[in-house]
């Protein structure tokens, strides 16, 4: 059985994910996904651990309901702020061949943070030994 690991956050309910998601099940009905939702620490504002915490509890909560409602076989966690980061927690803990490639959703280039961050870039060179799929997500998302 594939299982996929897919980190978003603020792009984690997309169309273009969604999409994706779909698609791979169509190939391999049996396929999972282990999803991964970054805390989202804001610079320009303050902010409490715990309720940034919450917040993407939240979303990883309404995007597992949603999922096993279309029929789709997913766990998730909270991870690290740094999306690199979060991911190499899930290797470390669950291994390298535990998943068959890693979904990366992105908000669009000029407004992304992860895309100023270089994140694909490095994800890929992080661990080459997954395959790595980098969605962008619509504008009408921000």
């Amino acid at each position: 059985m594939r299982r996929y690991l897919v980190v978003a956050h603020r792009t984690l309910g997309g169309a273009h994910l969604l999409a994706e998601l779909q698609r791979l099940r169509t190939d391999d009905p049996y396929c999972t996904f282990h999803l991964i939702v970054p805390e989202l620490h804001v610079p320009a504002t303050g902010w409490d651990d715990h309720l940034v915490r919450v917040a993407a509890q939240s979303m990883l909560d309404e995007m597992l309901e949603r999922l096993a409602g279309m029929r789709i076989g997913a766990t998730g966690e909270v991870g690290a702020s740094n999306p690199v980061y979060a991911v190499a927690n899930a290797l470390r803990r669950d291994g390298h061949d535990h998943y068959c490639g890693i979904i990366l959703s992105t908000l669009p280039r000029g407004i992304s943070r992860w895309l100023h961050l270089d994140v694909p870039r490095r994800m890929a060179h992080e661990f080459p030994d997954i395959p790595l799929t980098h969605l962008v997500a619509d504008e009408a998302l921000v």
